[in-house]
């Protein structure tokens, strides 16, 4: 799994820091852009379409690790989908959002996760399914057992969130981010073929570049 590890200096001694590339995925008006700005901003808005691509960071300075998340949110127009795989190559982990209150979006979630099927290896990256707009709980379409057992055959994680009331989005990213730093332990646990454990690949990765709407 591609990323950047430098060593960071704590009271206990040197502190891993790792950067990660998130992409949110799903159809138009599923909320991803809300979801990403409500992380990141703690703050929501009733966002207009993405054209092609946002791009949003966010530090985390964890007990264990500090984490640094590129936050990319994808255009969920069909005109845009040709290109989309331009921002999720190199990708460490998918959120594939979908709206409770229309059953269509949830289908379509299921054919994103085929698309990072065939581009992925199941360790190469984490993705969670999410059921984003709790908040029109009356107007549900997709029940949590649906999504729950969809995601629990596929290996997915898997939440509910909403990003108007704030409901479980930063819980969403952070099981996203204790993922990920279990499977560094994990493969920091397995002996590297050169005698290292870190490496640094994004030196020779150039950034792609994206606009907002």
């Amino acid at each position: 799994m591609a990323q950047t590890v430098t060593l960071g200096i704590s009271p206990e001694g040197p502190r891993p820091s790792y950067m990660y590339k998130v992409v949110l995925l799903g159809s138009m008006s599923v909320g991803k852009s809300s979801l990403a700005y409500r992380y990141v901003k703690n703050d929501f808005r009733e966002l207009l379409p993405t054209v092609g691509c946002s791009f949003f960071t966010q530090i985390l300075n964890l007990e264990e690790a500090t984490v640094k998340f590129e936050i990319w949110d994808t255009a969920g127009q069909e005109k845009y989908q040709s290109v989309c795989h331009l921002y999720y190559r190199d990708a460490h982990a998918a959120l594939l959002v979908y709206d409770i209150a229309n059953k269509q979006t949830f289908s379509r979630a299921k054919l994103w996760l085929e698309e990072l099927e065939k581009k992925f290896l199941p360790d190469e990256i984490v993705i969670a399914l999410v059921g984003n707009k709790t908040d029109l709980a009356a107007e549900r379409e997709v029940t949590t057992e649906e999504g729950k057992d969809f995601a629990r055959t596929k290996g997915l994680l898997f939440m509910e969130t909403s990003a108007k009331s704030n409901h479980q989005v930063n819980d969403v990213f952070m099981a996203i981010v204790q993922e990920l730093l279990r499977r560094e332990k994990e493969k920091a646990s397995k002996p590297s073929p050169r005698g290292r454990v870190t490496v640094d690949l994004r030196a020779s990765r150039t950034s792609t570049g994206c606009c907002r709407s």
